[in-house]
């Protein structure tokens, strides 16, 4: 953090009620699905970064419903890469979501929810990077976006949106995201912390990060699904001593001669091949049919797709997105960032806090593996391992770091937030106040 910021924060305030940027922001009174005014406050909109503004980074704003001028603003990344962050705004933390009923050529319903993030803060959700979602690129030949490409894409964003938004400048500002988020998170930090020491840059009033079920190291989350799963007793004790013992621990690059190793681990797929990864107690099921649990996920298509009235609704430009998906997996993109962690050390150095939140029935990225890293740290612990309650019930597991570092488990929770969202929302509200868990 720079010492001088606050000498240069009410000048750079100033300067920032007289600049003005061509992007274009758009209030949003109502939404094709759902019955009346919205009961909040919605803007959309396109911010151009990059060389020459190419990329268009299109975003949801919901303005606080409690104090939005001194409530925290937040930036929500959903993971991916390629998935838009319209996915938490309507399944894991925003104040609408889908009612669950068959399609039937309609509009999808859309109602309120009483676990949103923007009951207590403001909120960004950003379609990141460039290709996802709603956000595009005039330039047909950009290159292919990657993590280090992205974090300073975001960084820019969010200085130029500030610009646009002085009201929000001094609010305290968190950038929080889940899944993949959790490689470019740490790093966004570290590229607005840096930016924050450079005379007349806006200044973004940085306190912290969220993540949840956070992919950080590669080999190390991989390697961890192997223990977690030992430990949830998907897999015998024979098998996971035997996998030690032949692997080493190393279950992602094996030495091919190690045909024992080979072959236990494919006694461990055959174990797992049948349990859903992103929760382990749900089902697996077509996400097409109405009676699987994922087709929820499909409304949002629906409803996204919709170009005579939910794109015009939205003012998305006319043009720009073809085919709207909730993740898109053919998105090109260069994964040049294989550890977050010193990041997550340099954050820690620098005074900023942390809340890294893991669902204990996830196996993509199990709170094993999220543990092991933290505690690599080697900060000492300053509240040990307990339960948080909601109500008398144990809600989860909780430690804290000399770091600021709080590290949280929902109990039943999965991969992201929408498997127990009125629990990641009430442990949000107390971290970001300050509250014991």
């Amino acid at each position: 953090m720079c010492s001088w910021i606050p000498m240069l924060l009410l000048l750079l305030h100033l300067m920032l009620l007289f600049t003005n940027y061509a992007d274009s922001s758009s209030i949003i009174r109502s939404l094709p699905g759902f019955d009346g005014p919205l009961p909040f406050e919605l803007e959309t909109g396109y911010i151009g970064v990059g060389d020459a503004d190419e990329d268009q980074m299109f975003y949801y704003f919901i303005k606080s419903e409690s104090n939005p001028k001194e409530d925290p603003l937040l930036l929500w990344l959903t993971g991916g890469p390629g998935c838009s962050s319209f996915f938490g705004l309507v399944y894991e933390n925003g104040p609408i979501a889908f009612k669950v009923k068959a399609y039937n050529g309609s509009i999808p319903t859309l109602v309120s929810t009483t676990y949103s993030w923007t009951k207590f803060s403001n909120v960004i959700y950003l379609d990141q990077p460039v290709g996802t979602g709603f956000s595009y690129s005039k330039n047909p030949l950009a290159d292919i976006p990657s993590d280090t490409g992205s974090t300073k894409r975001v960084d820019e964003f969010l200085r130029k949106w500030l610009a646009q938004h002085p009201e929000y400048s001094s609010n305290p500002f968190y950038v929080t995201g889940n899944s993949y988020a959790g490689t470019v998170v740490p790093v966004i930090v570290q590229e607005i912390s840096n930016g924050n020491c450079i005379c007349c840059k806006p200044q973004i009033n940085l306190q912290g990060y969220v993540l949840g079920s956070p992919i950080t190291d590669f080999d190390l989350d991989r390697n961890s699904r192997i223990q977690y799963a030992h430990r949830m007793a998907l897999i015998s004790d024979e098998l996971y001593e035997s996998m030690k013992r032949s692997c080493g621990g190393n279950y992602i690059t094996v030495d091919p001669l190690n045909t024992e190793c080979l072959e236990l681990i494919e006694d461990y797929d055959k174990c797992v091949s049948g349990i859903n990864e992103n929760l382990i107690l749900a089902p697996n099921c077509d996400m097409t049919s109405p009676d699987c649990y994922m087709y929820i996920y499909m409304l949002s298509e629906y409803w996204a797709n919709n170009k005579e009235s939910v794109r015009r609704a939205l003012k998305v430009v006319e043009g720009t997105t073809g085919k709207w998906l909730r993740c898109k997996r053919t998105l090109q993109y260069n994964k040049d960032i294989k550890s977050s962690i010193p990041y997550h050390k340099k954050n820690s150095i620098e005074g900023y806090r942390s809340l890294i939140i893991s669902g204990d029935h996830d196996l993509v990225t199990p709170y094993v593996g999220t543990h092991d890293w933290i505690r690599s740290l080697n900060y000492s612990i300053i509240d040990k391992w307990r339960p948080w309650m909601i109500l008398d019930q144990v809600a989860g597991y909780t430690t804290t770091y000399a770091n600021e570092m709080t590290f949280a488990t929902v109990k039943g929770g999965g991969h992201t937030l929408d498997f127990k969202p009125e629990e990641h929302s009430i442990l949000l509200k107390r971290w970001i106040s300050g509250q014991p868990l």
